[in-house]
């Protein structure tokens, strides 16, 4: 059978991998010059933490040693679901038995009056990175529109790289998503420790400057001074070639229990991918959409998607972050939260029927792995409620 993926993120190359260990030979269809990279390592490429090379998951030989062909800086115009090909942009057709769509999410621009000057940028691939890097040799100041994981890894890049650094945040808290209000306190203190600006409940209405960029100028009438402006604002899915095919498609492409989409033999996973009714957009989601994905695609098992606990756990600016299941639960539902702040640390723990469902872990990440494990296992925990939260508590116990 002939496998072939459009895309080369993380969904995409797993799954590419999870076919190839399955002894079929597949092909990647990318947009992109450059081989897989983890995304989020682009602020550490632009810090000047790590050299072009390092950006890389995988070294060339890695691909040929597994027969995964990869198209680089080809780009998808077109599936023709009916005849089962997919078209490029010079005119070729390519044949596929099995199609995976992993065609991810691209920046989102909010209505900002002159977001086209230059100097305003946003960070999702290589070559932005490395043309804002180009800018910071005449900038002094930046301003990072958007307070979310990413702005705010961006906004330390920045900052290591010499410009005074300004993150504008929509929002009154910081990381509002992933934290609560207290934890976004708590995470907007230890930034500001760092020498990174906040205005927070800052809605953006437009680039100032003429031709360039010189700041923004908030709803408010606050003019906030800048010559590197980065949009930092989330995303959308790419479903650009599944609309125009008739595939179904919402807010992304929708899929089922088997990430089969409305077409038969395409499949869909990661960002682009919409199941019952939620687009993940995170990596753990992309990673377990993709294995399934492939499973299915070879028709060895039939193997179910159930969903994703949400979790994001990692250093935001240095910071050890952890946001895992509920976080925010609705207050009639029966749920039970336990808090503890000191020193730097805050803790969150959301229970349901004795239960552990949730926990925002911030400033501290030695519990991280078991408390995961606990929420993915509904553990009870309720005979240990009173000590849950204590220093010394050992959660390894309870697996």
């Amino acid at each position: 059978m002939h496998f072939v993926i459009i895309g080369n993120g993380v969904a995409g190359v797993t799954a590419a991998r999870a076919v190839s260990e399955g002894g079929a030979e597949v092909e990647i269809y990318t947009q992109e010059a450059h081989h897989y990279y983890p995304r989020p390592r682009l602020q550490r490429f632009l810090a000047g933490e790590i050299e072009l090379e390092g950006l890389y998951f995988y070294p060339p030989a890695w691909y040929e040693k597994r027969d995964i062909a990869v198209y680089l800086g080809v780009e998808v115009v077109g599936l023709d679901p009916g005849r089962k090909r997919i078209a490029l942009a010079d005119g070729r057709e390519v044949p596929y038995d099995r199609l995976l769509l992993a065609t991810g999410s691209r920046p989102f621009i909010p209505t900002i009056e002159g977001v086209d000057k230059d100097g305003v940028f946003t960070l999702r691939t290589i070559q932005d990175a490395l043309a804002i890097k180009k800018w910071v040799e005449g900038a002094k100041r930046a301003l990072v529109v958007g307070g979310g994981l990413l702005g705010l890894e961006a906004a330390r890049a920045l900052s290591v790289l010499g410009l005074e650094v300004t993150v504008l945040e929509l929002e009154p808290y910081l990381l509002r998503r992933q934290l609560d209000a207290e934890a976004g306190a708590l995470m907007r203190e230890l930034i500001g420790a760092m020498g990174i600006e906040m205005a927070l409940n800052a809605s953006s209405q437009a680039i100032l400057g003429d031709g360039q960029a010189t700041g923004v100028l908030l709803q408010d009438r606050r003019r906030i001074e800048g010559d590197l402006i980065l949009i930092s604002t989330g995303v959308r899915c790419n479903v650009r070639l599944a609309q125009e095919a008739g595939l179904e498609v919402n807010r992304g492409v929708v899929v089922d229990e088997h990430l089969r989409t409305s077409a038969e033999d395409i499949y869909a996973a990661g960002d682009v991918a919409e199941f019952r009714g939620r687009v993940y957009g995170i990596i753990p989601a992309s990673l377990e959409q993709a294995r399934a994905a492939a499973a299915n695609m070879l028709g060895r098992e039939q193997t179910e998607y159930r969903g994703t606990i949400p979790s994001n756990t990692l250093q935001v600016v240095g910071i050890d972050c952890a946001s895992i299941g509920v976080v925010h639960p609705e207050e009639d539902e029966g749920y039970q939260e336990l808090r503890k702040s000191e020193a730097g640390v805050y803790k969150k723990l959301v229970l349901k029927d004795g239960r552990l469902v949730g926990a925002i872990l911030l400033g501290d990440g030695k519990d991280v792995a078991p408390i995961s494990r606990l929420i993915r296992m509904g553990t009870d925990v309720s005979r240990h409620v009173e000590r849950l939260l204590d220093a010394d508590f050992n959660w390894k116990r309870l697996l």
